[in-house]
């Protein structure tokens, strides 16, 4: 009951896009009407056609003629029809899938962290591409094969029913069995379709994450498990596939079985009819031509409700995306941080990722504009933490967390994170040139702006040298620069912006000893009058800083100035000493 509720509404949702464009819907019907009666029309000519060859030497040529021009004319009209109605099913299942497409990556901006640090990268990549393209080949195919099939059904037995009731009522009593065969089959698919899109997934999933980190898996060995770990999720596609495949494709032999029954029957009581004299030969043949048009769409219907099944379990699962929790919404009175100074203060703060462990708790913190405030502490320790609260990637569970007195809760969060520039260990740049990747957070920056900005972040010499300058294209994430080279982008990003707040995460991590001398040197500038969080593994890039937080386990254990620590001689010095003993 489950599945049939949730097969139900995932049918409403799909209805709910295609009623938006329900002008292409109409003519499409229409059309599909004017198709089913103009193709219907030909065996019903043909039939009197039949009829005007009485005998030998016995021809009515000028009839005969009339009726093959009309016939022609019939075709004609009959092929531009299916051409329009076409252009309208593609015309309405490719707007439907865009529009669903458009709010699936619109949802995905709006979306927590918290959904994609627990999904798969892959798995998302495969429900916003290859579930769609799924759901599209099957719309299509249910617009184009689904309602002409259907009218052809109706069209065709009131055709029957005019020429002869007692046959076409033969053709009623038998109909049944066929839809019912069909039915029964759809039924037992459908789960076999949804895992089938599951799997495939999974299998994205797992194809972007080895592909991402090829070096890795090569630089370890681990080629043989990788291939090993694919064949494994590929056996289980194919297994379900098979299956899924299988059983819908028993649905068109067992209703053709079932029409052929049909058109038989047709033979034998207009054979009968004709033999007694209640039907003409001309009649016959047209019978029996309406029994392979009845049939026919029964095939097609078969073979549409078996890809509809598909499509809808691979609909069902964009829609699941699309209906995930977004992020908490912004107060109807949220206000816009202006004119920022830079206080920045932390009450009572509690967050844990999840309900079972623990992670931050009762952590207070005031900072003053203008200050450095650097983090320190091992691994696991919250540091990564604090700065996702700080953004609002993650709201607090308990406490507060203010900006120059304001919760952060009650401000809009693009005015929030416009006051912060970060730079973070992982880099992140976009296809695209050089310079939109500069200019991103301001693009309406000045030729000099952008390049005071790469020579401030020692960047301009090498961009220089690349073969189109500042106008050179990339790869995804910087394909073809160093992570060196991609790390000081990044800061001359922030360099271009120059925000009121600064986050800087290892934002030295992969450039050399002699640049990053240089880059302390445009940081210590950039950060004068800028309240700045440093987070650290190096101790030696933060000595300078007015207030050094000591972490652990969530809790700030120690804060002071550098000498202070030192002279204190605790968890600070330990962790120092640690880095500089000989």
């Amino acid at each position: 009951m489950e599945k049939k509720n949730f097969k139900r509404e995932t049918m409403k949702k799909v209805l709910r896009y295609v009623s938006c464009y329900w002008y292409y819907l109409v003519a499409s019907i229409l059309l599909a009407l004017a198709v089913v009666v103009l193709t219907l029309s030909v065996p019903l000519l043909t039939g009197d056609a039949i009829d005007c060859i009485i005998g030998v030497n016995e021809v009515d040529f000028a009839a005969l003629t009339k009726i093959l021009r009309l016939i022609a004319a019939v075709i004609i009209a009959n092929s531009i029809a299916q051409w329009a109605m076409a252009r309208c099913n593609n015309r309405l299942t490719y707007s439907v899938t865009r529009d669903i497409r458009d709010e699936a990556a619109e949802k995905l901006q709006r979306l927590p962290l918290k959904y994609l640090d627990g999904h798969s990268i892959g798995d998302i990549t495969s429900r916003m591409i290859a579930d769609v393209d799924q759901f599209a080949d099957g719309l299509l195919l249910g617009f184009t094969q689904l309602f002409t099939g259907v009218i052809t059904i109706i069209g065709t037995l009131v055709f029957m029913l005019r020429e002869d009731a007692g046959i076409a009522l033969v053709v009623i009593i038998v109909t049944p069995l066929s839809l019912f065969t069909a039915s029964f089959i759809a039924k037992k698919t459908y789960h076999m379709f949804q895992e089938q899109a599951r799997i495939r997934g999974q299998q994205t999933a797992y194809m972007d994450e080895m592909i991402q980190n090829q070096k890795v898996v090569q630089s370890y060995g681990h080629e043989v498990q990788a291939q090993e770990a694919f064949d494994e999720i590929n056996d289980r596609l194919e297994m379900c596939s098979r299956k899924a495949v299988f059983f819908s494709s028993l649905t068109n032999p067992s209703t053709r079985f079932v029409n052929n029954i049909v058109y038989a029957a047709v033979a034998v009581f207009g054979a009968l009819s004709a033999v007694a004299g209640s039907l003409t030969v001309g009649q016959l043949s047209c019978f029996l031509n309406y029994a392979s048009q009845y049939t026919k769409p029964f095939n097609e219907i078969s073979g549409v409700i078996a890809e509809l099944q598909n499509a809808i379990a691979c609909a069902a699962r964009v829609f699941e995306l699309m209906e995930e929790q977004p992020e908490i919404a912004e107060d109807t009175d949220a206000v816009r941080l202006v004119n920022v100074e830079g206080g920045v203060d932390l009450e009572h703060v509690y967050f844990s990722y999840t309900e079972e462990q623990r992670l931050i708790e009762d952590f207070n913190l005031h900072v003053k504009p203008g200050q450095r405030i650097a983090i320190v502490g091992p691994t696991g320790c919250g540091k990564t933490t604090l700065i996702n609260l700080l953004m609002r990637f993650y709201d607090v569970r308990e406490g507060s967390i203010c900006v120059d007195g304001t919760d952060i809760r009650h401000v809009t969060r693009e005015s929030l994170r416009e006051s912060y520039g970060m730079v973070l260990q992982e880099t992140w740049l976009h296809s695209g040139t050089i310079r939109e990747n500069i200019c991103m957070g301001k693009p309406d920056a000045t030729e000099e702006e952008m390049i005071a900005a790469a020579k401030a972040s020692h960047c301009h010499s090498f961009i220089k040298r690349l073969p189109q300058g500042y106008d050179t294209p990339m790869g995804e994430d910087g394909g073809g620069l160093s992570q060196g080279q991609k790390q000081l982008l990044c800061i001359a990003r922030v360099m271009l912006c120059l925000p009121p707040m600064l986050i800087l995460d290892e934002a030295t991590s992969s450039i050399d000893t002699r640049t990053e001398l240089k880059i302390q040197n445009a940081f210590a500038t950039m950060m004068q009058g800028r309240t700045s969080f440093i987070v650290a593994h190096r101790l030696s890039t933060i000595q300078s800083a007015d207030v050094i937080l000591v972490m652990k386990d969530g809790h700030i254990i120690e804060q002071g100035d550098h000498e202070q620590l030192l002279a204190a001689g605790g968890f600070y010095a330990t962790l120092y000493n640690s880095q500089f003993a000989h």
